[in-house]
C-alpha cells in the first residue's frame, strides 16, 4: 500500500508531532455519536507521544483505547504495554480495553477481545522493529497466516508469547500512524517503504497510511 512519509529531526519533535496528528483526527469524528477509536502498539514508540497526547485537547469521554498487542506476562511487569498506556494517559478519562492476556483460556480471551473491536478504527498505531515485525507479528510465526480471526496468539518471541490484533483487524484502520526512529531501523523501514512483502510490516493493508521518523532512521 501507499505511505506518506513525514521526517523529524528528533524523537521529540516526532513525538508532539504524532500526538498532533492524533488530536486532529479525534477532532473530526467528535460530533459524531460514535466514539473515536484509536488502537495502540506496544514498543517504544508509543509513550512518548502519548505522553504529549494527554495534555492534547482531546474528548477523551468520547474516545475508546484498544490494545493492537500484548506480552503473556503477569499484569505488574514492567513488559507489559497495559502499563505503559494506563501510567501515559493516567490524568484522562480515557477507557482501555486490555486484552486478557491473565486470564485461565488465552484462545478464548482472543476471540473475547475480537468481539469488542470495532467495525472500524479511526486510528492504529504501529512501530516496526529492525526484523521487519509490526504489532506482534513476528517473522516466521505461524500467527502471520491467521486470515479467518481479528486476535491471535503469537508463539514465543524475545522469551514471552504475544497477543495480536491479526492482518485481517489491522485492516479495519481507517489511518495507519506508524511512529519509527533509531537507526536500528533504517533497514526495516526502507523496506516498508518500498513496499517489501518479505516483511510482516510489508504486508498490512488499511485505508491510508502515514509514516512519522526521526531522521535517524532514514536510509541514507
Amino acid at each position: 500500500m501507499h505511505h506518506e512519509l513525514q521526517v523529524f529531526e528528533n524523537v521529540g519533535a516526532l513525538a508532539d508531532a504524532a500526538a498532533q496528528f492524533t488530536a486532529q483526527r479525534a477532532q473530526l469524528v467528535r460530533t459524531r455519536s460514535d466514539p473515536f477509536t484509536f488502537a495502540v502498539s506496544g514498543g517504544k514508540s508509543p509513550w512518548l507521544m502519548l505522553d504529549e497526547l494527554a495534555q492534547e485537547n482531546v474528548a477523551w469521554d468520547h474516545t475508546v483505547i484498544y490494545q493492537v498487542d500484548e506480552r503473556v506476562v503477569p499484569e505488574d511487569s514492567d513488559l507489559r504495554n497495559l502499563k505503559h498506556l494506563r501510567k501515559c494517559l493516567a490524568a484522562t478519562s480515557a477507557p482501555i480495553e486490555a486484552m486478557g492476556v491473565n486470564d485461565a483460556d488465552l484462545e478464548q480471551a482472543c476471540r473475547h477481545y475480537g468481539e469488542l473491536l470495532p467495525t472500524n478504527f479511526d486510528l492504529v498505531h504501529l512501530g516496526i522493529g529492525p526484523d521487519g515485525h509490526c504489532a506482534s507479528l513476528v517473522p516466521n510465526d505461524p500467527v502471520l497466516a491467521v486470515v479467518d480471526r481479528l486476535v491471535a496468539l503469537s508463539g514465543p518471541y524475545q522469551d514471552s508469547r504475544r497477543m495480536t490484533l491479526t492482518y485481517p483487524a489491522l485492516a479495519r484502520a481507517q489511518q495507519l500512524l506508524w511512529l519509527v526512529s533509531g537507526e536500528d531501523k533504517r533497514e526495516a523501514l526502507a523496506k516498508l517503504l518500498e513496499g517489501d512483502t518479505s516483511i510482516p510490516a510489508g504486508r498490512v493493508e488499511a485505508g491510508a497510511s502515514l509514516i512519522m521518523a526521526d531522521r535517524t532512521a532514514i536510509k541514507s
